[in-house]
């Protein structure tokens, strides 16, 4: 599913097209989706966009009458299109705009989102008990220090809580603990601080260079323009099950925790 790489790629890649622009009116074309788009959406038409940001992988475009809340599910993405495009089987709701453009939901599985929040949306119950942004000041060793604190649960599958810290998906948690040399299977709470540092600093690196590559493709990804993300081509351990280890040479390994598929180098991670 799209992870946070993709929902910032995507984000940075409709901004422009959106911000500033006035939504002349919301058309919904299935409301079937993981919640059922809600009427109040509409209340947007006729006002601009004032502002786009991403609160874990939610992203958020904020009216005068209130905030459109969008998850793009397991298979989701937003395209720019030109409002006489086609319709395609599984566009189910479009942003009409006054520059004549489409921004178009298009979500094969409606495992997806488009809500609308009143009010302040970081109070919205899907945002109020996220942690903090991985790419944010507030993500710091000492803080995941402390939120691990007698955690029982493997590493990986902490740092994939999004209590604890929003948007480190399965691609990307496998990258950064073989970058800071961590065994997935550690518990979590017994990872020293020194260690935590530098899965802390691999996090860090690994979206990052994830988002200046347009994301990561796997199945259904594509970023708003169609075109897919590059990061795939990069990965050093997430999908190499048996191929060497690109540090040591030994096989890559693949292990299922929290019916997750995990890859890791048994000799590089401890």
């Amino acid at each position: 599913m799209p992870e946070l790489p993709e929902v910032e790629t995507t984000l940075r890649g409709v901004s422009p097209h959106l911000v500033g622009r006035t939504i002349e009116r919301v058309i919904v074309r299935d409301a079937r989706l993981r919640w059922p788009v809600p009427q109040e959406v509409h209340r947007v038409a006729g006002h601009a966009v004032l502002s786009g940001s991403r609160r874990g992988k939610y992203l958020l475009f904020a009216t005068a009458p209130g905030t459109l809340l969008l998850h793009l599910g397991m298979s989701g993405s937003l395209r720019v299109t030109d409002a006489a495009t086609p319709f395609r089987t599984h566009d189910h709701v479009a942003l009409e705009l006054d520059s004549g453009l489409h921004v178009r939901l298009h979500d094969p599985r409606r495992f997806g989102a488009f809500l609308f929040v009143e009010g302040e949306a970081g109070a919205h119950p899907l945002l109020s008990e996220l942690g903090p942004e991985p790419l944010g000041e507030a993500f710091t060793s000492a803080v995941l220090h402390a939120r691990l604190k007698g955690r029982t649960a493997p590493i990986k599958q902490a740092v994939m809580d999004s209590h604890l810290v929003v948007g480190v998906g399965n691609i990307y948690a496998c990258e950064a603990l073989f970058m800071a040399g961590i065994s997935p299977a550690r518990e979590a709470g017994k990872v020293s601080r020194p260690r935590l540092e530098a899965l802390v600093t691999a996090i860090k690196e690994v979206l990052a260079a994830s988002i200046e590559m347009g994301g990561t493709t796997l199945r259904d990804f594509l970023r708003e323009n169609g075109e897919p993300g590059y990061f795939k081509q990069t990965l050093r351990v997430y999908g190499r099950e048996g191929l060497p280890c690109p540090a040591c040479g030994a096989p890559v390994r693949r292990v299922v925790q929290g019916a997750r598929s995990t890859f890791f180098c048994p000799r590089c991670q401890r």
